[in-house]
């Protein structure tokens, strides 16, 4: 690595979406930190040189980053990536108990921030974070952000025009304390849907309900009872079936059992995306719910990528939280050219 190779920690890294879009952009990823042991191999499989660092924010002392990593305050060239757990702050009906502690996830990255005072901060979550701006602590992380001198710019974006097949937004914020300017990503000349991803033509076979993949491309499908199965072969493209759209109307999942369609982006891929009854996951054509690989592939992961888990609600999860790799990737290659127009 050169001196003037940017490089970054990755803070609550996952399987490490954000670390390989970052990767991509010719950013050096020294290390993920996360507190769920069960990602550990996910990551470091696929990032290697990346060091996964199992730790829980709350109880990491900001002097562990400098003493056991050699990490330095005001370093010009390092990056500190958070992109914590989202659940609390999150449109998506969740047990706010259950994430309760999530919500102060970004006043212990603030913590880090502070002590280190890094030449970029980027914070990628759910657009309620900025919606309560109050009370996750982002009108405060953003104003002691502009009196150290940082330039800071935030919006909420819609990862469909960045490249990613979904209609995914999300709030995410750039900021820099060596570039004079606002950092934001590039878009896309057009966007991206369902048929430019998976399907056939993109070597997916095709498979039925209940098909298990137990090579690493993971084309592994869950299964659906008499009653669903009947449902989906009904249901047209962009459709959900007629007792499901009475069921539903008005309140929660309201696309639950529909089908995608293949001139459309995909919705939000979750961490349900795999169950007909989380939402709009029908496969455009086949009578069935997307693959775990399908998943991940419209989440923009490389089709290589290996996900370790124990379960497929595990590796689900994994996917349906990460920050899509190729928005990752263009938040990367925006900091390195303002970097290097910086630096000449």
């Amino acid at each position: 690595m050169s001196n003037n190779t940017l490089k970054a920690i990755d803070f609550f890294c996952s399987g490490g979406g954000m670390t390989n879009g970052i990767r991509q952009a010719g950013i050096d990823v020294i290390a993920g930190i996360d507190f769920d042991p069960d990602v550990k191999m996910t990551y470091e499989e696929n990032n290697p040189g990346s060091k996964f660092i199992l730790a829980d924010v709350f109880e990491l002392e900001t002097k562990e980053l400098q003493n056991k990593y050699g990490l330095k305050k005001n370093d010009d060239k390092m990056v500190f990536i958070g992109c914590s757990p989202c659940q609390y702050w999150s449109i998506i009906r969740t047990n706010k108990e259950k994430s309760q502690k999530s919500k102060d996830l970004l006043k212990e990255f603030h913590r880090f921030v502070k002590y280190y005072n890094p030449g970029f901060v980027v914070v990628e979550n759910v657009p309620g974070l900025e919606r309560k701006s109050s009370e996750s602590g982002l009108d405060n992380f953003v104003r002691d952000l502009e009196e150290r001198g940082y330039v800071v710019k935030y919006d909420i974006y819609n990862l469909n025009e960045y490249g990613v097949p979904q209609t995914r937004k999300r709030f995410s914020l750039i900021a820099s304390r060596v570039v004079d300017k606002k950092i934001f990503p590039d878009k896309s000349k057009e966007k991206p849907v369902v048929k430019d991803f998976i399907g056939e033509h993109n070597g997916f076979p095709k498979v039925k309900a209940g098909h298990t993949d137990n090579s690493e491309f993971m084309h592994t499908v869950s299964r659906l009872n008499d009653e669903n199965l009947l449902a989906i072969k009904n249901t047209i493209p962009g459709g959900i079936p007629a007792k499901r759209r009475l069921k539903f109307k008005g309140s929660g999942f309201k696309d639950s059992y529909g089908r995608m369609e293949w001139g459309k982006p995909a919705p939000t891929i979750t961490t349900k995306f795999f169950s007909l009854s989380n939402g709009r996951f029908g496969h455009p054509e086949e009578d069935r719910a997307l693959s775990l690989r399908e998943g991940a592939t419209l989440q923009t992961f490389p089709k290589d990528y290996k996900f370790k888990a124990k379960s497929k609600a595990a590796i689900a999860r994994m996917i349906g939280n990460a920050v899509p790799p190729e928005f990752a990737r263009r938040i990367g290659e925006a900091i390195v050219k303002s970097s290097k127009d910086t630096n000449g």
